[in-house]
Formats: structure tokens, C-alpha cells, sequence
């Protein structure tokens, strides 16, 4: 049997081979088409009408899931190959689906009828959503814009899935092979270990002369920018990854024209449906209501910023001339004097820090932090998986109605791999739902690219690998410890997008906890846990540069932001001054916000994969605005800090009641208000960023 059919468990991740995937969706999009052929026959209510579509539905969703996991995790040609060949026909199927005028003709029968008032508020919530769904799928236009409207929807699709190809291919193609060793200075030996064994690796030793290769995979390019004294050695790596996906590498992988094109079109998608902008088609099922509201938020943040941001820039600045001889501070020398100067001040640099936190002891103090907020257990169980490094665990309720129930599953694969894209993140592969008289338990995904063990030592993260791995957990619990039984607002589903960063970012606080950190350390020699010394140290230094940070991502949320709702190429021509191309608008908005702005050459928006190949179009913004949320949530706990420490199961058992529980049920202000008893506040994000008193 195709394992991509096979739906009475798991994904059988260990036997899908591309061949399976051609004849896995043209069956699954026959029936998905069949089951909408009987929905239009059938009455108009949840049972005979909305019930067998999301059965289909959820079939070719869950099947198409582990084709593109499988394509972002474990990538090769003939996956690949496979994977583009399926994408226009999966992404015509949805499109015909949200076209589908006489089902959206349906579900507004369903939702004027007798039985929508009686309907379980989620399920009422699905039926709404599935209205405004319709009407951003274009349902209401005439045939030639329908067809207009589809062939943008499979070509963005085709696009945004060459985008990340192409910047996964140009990391990889990358790599800068040392041999004299009195380049290396300063680089920490557990990376130069790994860096020796890579070399090793690729048989490239020629009479027993030892080498040292470095590439773009975080694991290797961050430690190198921190670290290496060699100040031509990191301006090498720097421009290689600045410039990646660009014009100033192979052309077959240069991201400028599919930028240009992904932006094109979606602005002609929103003139289709009406909208002045793709940005107001992006925000309708958000928070935030327009992109003037948007980038107020963000200027208002800036404005906070800036003055620390300034003083950092100064500081960094002086301290890179007087304490290191650089004169001119440049984008490559950043990571190094930052690294330089925290060591000074506050006596410790990352890479002491990170001996104290061995994968294993990490995971195990992660674990006891959710176990202790939410009255869970998590524990290692067997599970078919896509690569050796993968890891399932099964989460358990430790109370409720039914105690010791498994309630979740989840997969972690941690490790960096060429045939992996960049970044962390988690993705669902089951969502929780009411089949019959069973529940289907959820399944998530937690993806990382952490270093792996070298030299005989096991895998050491560093404190802000630590923060990504308590986020994406966060994302996972999300999905995981829904309590909601419809398909279509359970865990993440149909939680607006500027709010399902809420409880990744409200994990990260919990990795600054003394209580937290102390039961989570073990040093990588010594066995010894973290000394309250060094811990004090990191708590000083929590806000070093973070006024830098922020402007940072600000930067990035602002140029989102104004591409997708402002910008345009055309205009250009009439008027000098307007921007004619995404790389001209980076510019002119790194001229007003950012206070250290990287060479000309640097070409971000090439491998900003969250706008251009993910989910973050006009929604880059959601991370700030989410932190708000997430800040303000946490300081609850902090109110409610009492002799057992921050980890309070009291607030972690609303927070699981009114936020995670609830998935996407209700809009996210409600369950926030729920939770918090109020509206949010953006006093608390600005406190724990050190920008106004405690």
C-alpha cells in the first residue's frame, strides 16, 4: 500500500519514496473532488454537508504535509522533482475549492439556517472563517478573474517553492576550506573540532596536511562571526551569506527576478478581490486591521528603540576603535566586537555558557518546565522517522478527566544537515479532532538546526539555541494541547497569525528563570550545573544591544510591511524618489530606522524566506506584536511568583485553559482578555527589553 494513503496512524516516514507522491495526490485529488461533487447534493447542515468535505480534505492536507516536510527536512533531487511536479496540482485543487461558488452558496445556507445558532461556537467559528475564506479565494468573481486568480495562486506556489530551493542550494554550494591554522584563531575548539571533521569528511586531506571547512549552516557561520580574529576570514563567510540566492552568485539560484514576480503578483491578486494592497488581503483574518495601524505600532516601537539602539551603536563603535583597533566597524565586525565587548563587561562570553547545556539536559529540563505548567508528562516513545536524529516522545495528561490519557505526540529533529532548509520551526502533521466516538490524538513537528556532537562530546547549545528550542516547544503545545474537537480551529488552525507567535515567545521566559535554569545545566566536563554566578552575569547582560535587536526586526517588519501594501515598481518611473525594486525599498527603509546599516552589497530580501516562501507575507510584524501579548502574559507570572518559583502551576493552568486549549475557537483579544482579565499592554515587552524601569 502507498504509505501516503495509509491514514489509520502515523506518518510512515521511513518507507515514502518519490514515487509515491504522483499517484498518493491524483487519487487523493479525485476523491477530494468526489467528496465536493456529494457535498453540493447534500443538505446544508454539518453532518450531511461540512463533515464528509473536511474528511477529505483532511486526508490530501495530511498526505501533501509529509510530502513537503519530507521536502523541507530531508530535500534530494528526485524528491524535489516529484514534490514541483504535484505543487500545481495540489495548489489548483484548493484554488478551485475556494473558487467554488455554489459551495460557498452552501455555507451561507448553513449559516443562515435554524441549526447554525444550535452549532457548537467552534463549529460556528469554522463556518465563519470558511465565509471569509471564500471571499479572499475569489468565490464571487466572474469566470475570467477566477481563472486569473488561480493562475497567480500556481504560480506564487511554484515560486515561493523555487525561492527556498534556491537559497538551500546556494547555502549549500558554499564552503571555505582553511588550511593555515593561524587563521583560526579565537574560534573556539569544539567548532574547529567539527570544522576538522567536515573537512575529514570530504577527503579532501592531502598528505596528512590538516584543514578546516566552514560553510553558511549556522552551526559553523555564527561561531566563526563571534569569534574568529581573522578579520578578513569573516568578512569572507559574511558576504558569501549576505549575498546569497543573489546576482552576485550562480544565476540559476539568484532570487531577484522571482522577488520582483512573487510581488507582482500578489498585488495583482489583490486587485482582483478589491483590496488596494496585498497587505489588506493578508490582514483581513488577523489581529490588526489595516497597514496604517501596522506600521503605527511599529513606529511607536521605534521610537522606544532608537535611543538605545543609538547608544548601543555608539558604544559598540568605541569600545571596536579604542579596545580592537577597527576603525571603521563594518557588518562582519558586529557579531565579533559585541562578543568582545559583553565578555568585558560582564566577564563571560556565549561559548562559556553553552558547556553548561548539553542536548540531552536541555531537553530534560524543557520537559519539567511543561510538565510543571500544564500538568502533562512527556516521555520517549517509537515512531517511524525520515532521519537517524529524529527523536518522538508522547505527551501524556497528568489530570483532567481522564488522567495518564496520551493526549499528543511530537517529533524533534535537531540537528543541521545539508539536506535541510535553515531556521527552526514547527509544523503540524495531525490535528486533534472528533472522529465518531474517538478523538484523533495531534502530531506536531519541532525542527531546528542545532550542531550536532563533535570530539567525543555531546550536542552543546548555546543560551539563544536554548531560546529557539523553549519557542518552537511552545508553537508544539499550541497544536498539541488543544482541548477543541473540530478540525478547523483546533491548535493552530484559524488562530490569526499576528497571535500564534504568543505562545512561542511566551515559552522563551521561562529559559531565563533561575528556578528553570539551575534544574536544566550540566557542564559538558565537569558535570557541575550552572553557578548562580554566571547565571547573575546572564541576567545583567539579558539586554545587551537589545535596542539594536529590536530595531532590527522592526527593519524587517517595516520593509515586509511597506512592500506588500505600498510599493510599487511602476511608480518609480514617474517619481525618482519612490523605490523601483524590493532591494531599493530595503534602502530607503534602512535609512530611516536602522542605526548600523550593512554594505551595499548585502542582499537580505534574497533569502528572506518567512515573506517570499512561508506564511509571513505582510505579516513579518506578527513577532513584535505577538511579543507584546507574550510579555504581558508572562507577567502574570511574574505577579503570581510565590515560594515554588516562577514555573506557577496555577497560571500555567489558565494559560493552558484560556489560550492553548482553546486553539483558534475564538478570536485570539478574547482569549488573551480571558486569560489576562484585560487588554493587553505593551508596558511589559518594554520593561523586559530594559527600555523603561522595573
Amino acid at each position: 500500500m502507498n504509505p501516503l494513503l495509509d491514514f489509520a496512524g502515523l506518518p510512515r516516514f521511513d518507507e515514502i519514496k518519490p514515487e509515491h507522491v504522483a499517484p498518493a495526490m491524483d487519487e487523493l485529488l479525485g476523491a477530494g473532488r468526489a467528496a465536493v461533487e456529494a457535498a453540493l447534493q447534500a443538505r446544508p447542515t454539518w453532518e450531511e454537508f461540512v463533515a464528509p468535505l473536511e474528511d477529505a480534505n483532511e486526508r490530501l492536507g495530511r498526505a501533501w504535509g509529509q510530502v513537503a516536510h519530507l521536502h523541507a527536512v530531508m530535500d534530494s533531487p528526485p524528491l524535489r522533482e516529484a514534490y514541483n511536479a504535484a505543487l500545481p496540482k495540489v495548489s489548483q485543487y484548493w484554488t478551485e475549492l475556494g473558487q467554488n461558488l455554489q459551495l460557498f452558496q452552501k455555507y451561507k445556507e448553513l449559516a443562515r439556517s435554524a441549526q447554525f445558532a444550535v452549532l457548537a461556537p467552534a463549529r460556528r467559528k469554522i463556518v465563519e472563517n470558511a465565509l471569509r475564506d471564500f471571499r479572499l479565494g475569489g468565490a464571487e468573481l466572474p469566470l475570467e478573474k477566477k481563472q486569473r486568480y488561480a493562475e497567480i495562486q500556481e504560480e506564487l506556489a511554484r515560486l515561493s517553492a523555487k525561492f527556498s530551493e534556491n537559497v538551500l542550494d546556494a547555502t549549500n554550494a558554499f564552503s571555505l576550506v582553511v588550511e593555515d591554522e593561524k587563521r583560526l584563531s579565537g574560534i573556539p575548539a569544539d567548532i574547529l573540532q567539527a570544522a576538522r571533521e567536515a573537512a575529514d569528511k570530504d577527503e579532501k586531506q592531502s598528505g596528512g596536511k590538516p584543514k578546516w571547512k566552514f560553510t553558511l549552516h549556522m552551526p559553523s557561520y555564527l561561531p566563526v562571526m563571534q569569534y574568529a580574529e581573522d578579520r578578513a576570514l569573516r568578512e569572507e563567510l559574511y558576504r558569501a551569506s549576505a549575498t546569497r540566492a543573489s546576482e552576485f552568485g550562480r544565476p540559476e539560484w539568484d532570487n531577484t527576478a522571482l522577488i520582483a514576480r512573487i510581488v507582482e503578483l500578489r498585488r495583482e491578486l489583490a486587485g482582483l478581490l478589491g483590496y488596494a494592497s496585498y497587505a489588506e488581503v493578508s490582514l483581513e483574518p488577523k489581529m490588526a486591521h489595516s497597514p496604517a495601524e501596522v506600521l503605527g505600532f511599529l513606529d511607536d516601537l521605534a521610537r522606544h528603540a532608537r535611543p538605545f539602539a543609538e547608544n548601543d551603536a555608539a558604544e559598540l563603535r568605541s569600545f571596536a576603535k579604542s579596545e580592537l583597533g577597527v576603525e571603521d566597524l563594518a557588518a562582519w565586525d558586529v557579531p565579533y566586537a559585541s562578543e568582545k565587548l559583553r565578555l568585558k563587561r560582564y566577564a563571560f562570553s556565549d561559548q562559556e555558557v553553552k558547556q553548561y547545556f548539553p542536548e540531552e539536559v536541555v531537553l530534560q529540563g524543557l520537559f519539567r518546565v511543561a510538565q510543571a505548567l500544564y500538568q502533562i508528562s512527556i516521555t520517549p516513545s517509537k515512531a517511524p522517522v525520515w532521519h537517524e536524529d529524529v527523536r518522538f516522545f508522547e505527551i501524556r495528561d497528568a489530570a483532567g478527566a481522564a488522567p495518564n490519557a496520551v493526549i499528543g505526540h511530537f517529533y524533534m529533529d535537531l540537528h543541521a544537515r545539508d539536506t535541510k532548509r535553515g531556521g527552526a520551526w514547527m509544523d503540524d502533521a495531525i490535528t486533534r479532532r472528533r472522529k465518531g466516538g474517538e478523538i484523533q490524538t495531534p502530531v506536531a513537528h519541532l525542527n531546528c538546526n542545532f550542531s550536532r556532537a563533535v570530539g567525543g562530546k555531546p550536542p552543546l547549545f548555546t543560551h539563544d539555541e536554548v531560546l529557539t528550542l523553549f519557542h518552537e516547544f511552545g508553537h508544539g503545545l499550541h497544536h498539541l494541547l488543544t482541548r477543541v474537537e473540530d478540525l478547523g480551529v483546533s491548535g493552530i488552525n484559524g488562530v490569526e497569525w499576528d497571535a500564534v507567535e504568543l505562545p512561542s515567545q511566551f515559552m522563551e521566559n521561562f529559559a531565563w528563570e533561575w528556578d528553570v535554569l539551575r534544574h536544566m545545566t550540566r557542564h559538558a566536563d565537569t558535570g557541575a550545573p550552572l553557578p548562580r554566578e554566571l547565571f547573575d552575569k546572564m541576567i545583567a547582560a539579558k539586554n545587551f544591544q537589545s535596542g539594536l535587536a529590536m530595531l532590527r526586526q522592526i527593519e524587517f517588519s517595516v520593509f515586509d510591511m511597506r512592500l506588500h501594501s505600498e510599493f510599487d515598481p511602476t511608480s518609480g518611473r514617474s517619481d525618482p524618489a519612490s523605490a523601483r525594486t524590493a532591494q531599493e525599498l530595503l534602502e530607503q527603509v534602512r535609512d530611516r530606522i536602522a542605526v548600523l546599516k550593512p554594505p551595499a552589497y548585502n542582499r537580505f530580501a534574497n533569502s528572506f524566506s518567512h515573506i517570499f516562501a512561508g506564511g509571513y507575507a505582510a505579516g513579518y510584524y506578527s513577532y513584535k506584536w505577538a511579543e507584546v501579548l507574550s510579555a504581558d502574559a508572562y507577567s502574570l507570572f511574574e505577579e503570581m511568583r510565590d515560594s515554588n518559583g516562577t514555573v506557577n502551576s496555577r497560571a500555567g493552568q489558565r494559560f493552558r485553559d484560556e489560550i492553548l486549549a482553546v486553539g483558534g475557537s475564538r478570536p485570539a483579544a478574547e482569549s488573551f482578555r480571558a486569560f489576562r482579565g484585560r487588554e493587553p499592554r505593551v508596558d511589559a515587552l518594554l520593561r523586559h527589553n530594559g527600555m523603561i524601569a522595573a
